[in-house]
Order: structure tokens, then C-alpha cells, then sequence
């Protein structure tokens, strides 16, 4: 004989949907800091090692200044480069944390630099700038 369907497990039926709903595009969210380095002018970005990093200009250690990093070769022929960052080990981000790309050649001459000021959740778009001697 079948049991009757109770209010019970109905209600229970609902809010387990409810909450696979909800979970299912959470979990689907990234957590990594997106962006695009640009040349100023929309010029090429010249050859070289491109590192991004999280930096917080108010720690006055350097040694704990940069929360992630991560280097890209540049081939000299993009206009853009797209890049991903691991969000900062802490739970909340500092109000000064910002993103610093500095482009280097091969023999370690720096040749642009740029940042911009860190925002959670839109993309970040940080412009080079070429570095004058």
C-alpha cells in the first residue's frame, strides 16, 4: 500500500529545489580577479614579461605589500592581454589594494608600468605606461 504525500514532504521537496536554485549559480560564480592590460594609446605591447600582482600600498612591509601574482610572456603583436588573479587570502579587501602590471624585457629593463585601483567584481582594465630614463 502507498503512503499518502504528507505536507511535510512536500514543504521538504520545495526547499531543497529552493536551495539547489540558489546554490547552483553561486557555485558557478568565479572567484578570480579578471582583467585586460593595454598599451597607452592602444598601441602594440611591445615583447617582454608582463607581471600583474595585487599590491597594498598601505602595508608597510614589503615583504607582505604583494597578495598574488602572476606573469604572462608578451609577444610583442597584442594590443590586449587578458589575465586572471587569485583574490587575496583575507576576507576583506583593503581600500587602497590595487592591481600594478610592469612590463619587463628580457634582460630586465623595465619598459611599462601601470595600475589601477582594485574593485571587486567587474572586470579591471589597467593601461601601461611607457617608462622614461
Amino acid at each position: 500500500m502507498e503512503r499518502p504525500t504528507d505536507r511535510r514532504t512536500v514543504l521538504m521537496t520545495i526547499g531543497a529545489a529552493a536551495v539547489a536554485a540558489v546554490a547552483g549559480p553561486l557555485a558557478a560564480q568565479s572567484t578570480d580577479i579578471r582583467g585586460t592590460v593595454t598599451f597607452e594609446g592602444g598601441a602594440v605591447i611591445p615583447e617582454g614579461h608582463l607581471e600583474i600582482y595585487l599590491e597594498d600600498p598601505a602595508i608597510q612591509d614589503n615583504a607582505r605589500r604583494r597578495a598574488t601574482e602572476t606573469r604572462i610572456k608578451s609577444d610583442g603583436g597584442s594590443k590586449a592581454i587578458a589575465f586572471s588573479l587569485s583574490p587575496p587570502a583575507s576576507s576583506t579587501a583593503s581600500p587602497t589594494l590595487r592591481i600594478v602590471a610592469r612590463l619587463e624585457r628580457a634582460d630586465g629593463w623595465l619598459v611599462a608600468r601601470g595600475s589601477a585601483q582594485f574593485e571587486a567584481g567587474p572586470p579591471v582594465h589597467v593601461t601601461l605606461n611607457k617608462v622614461m630614463y
